[in-house]
């Protein structure tokens, strides 16, 4: 089976670090997917923290991911955001998780999301306040 080539964006904007505790392990010992879905997610929220940004108007719509290495208790994982591939609705989100110090690769991942209208339930165009944080991305 192919694996899923994902492109990095031009420049991280944000980047934070997180050690694994012995809860976010599976019984491999490492940490799992849903774990790791789960950090991703926690990543995303500091993310839109630091740009202070609301999130609730934002759905992700997909999530790809490529694990390179795993990762276990006591590792401090260094989650770095992209921010890239605006449309008229959303954008991607990618990332990039490498083990610190040392910057081993351990995941590649994209999360696709949109801004949601909960109104009129449906989505809505991207914010123009949102849209011009980011004049240099396309």
């Amino acid at each position: 089976m192919a694996r899923v080539q994902l492109d990095l964006p031009e420049q991280f904007l944000y980047a934070h670090t997180i050690n694994v505790r012995m809860t976010d392990l599976n019984t491999g010992k490492h940490v799992g997917n849903d774990q790791m879905i789960s950090l991703l997610s926690e990543a995303r929220y500091r993310f839109f923290c630091h740009i202070d940004y609301s999130q609730e108007r934002i759905v992700v719509t997909d999530l790809v991911g490529t694990y390179l290495a795993e990762s276990f208790a006591q590792d401090d994982l260094q989650f770095e955001v992209g921010l890239m591939d605006f449309n008229k609705y959303g954008a991607d989100l990618i990332f990039r998780v490498t083990k610190q110090p040392g910057g081993q690769m351990v995941v590649l991942a994209k999360q696709g999301f949109v801004f949601f209208d909960h109104r009129n339930h449906g989505v809505m165009p991207v914010p123009e306040d949102f849209r011009a944080r980011f004049p240099h991305i396309t």
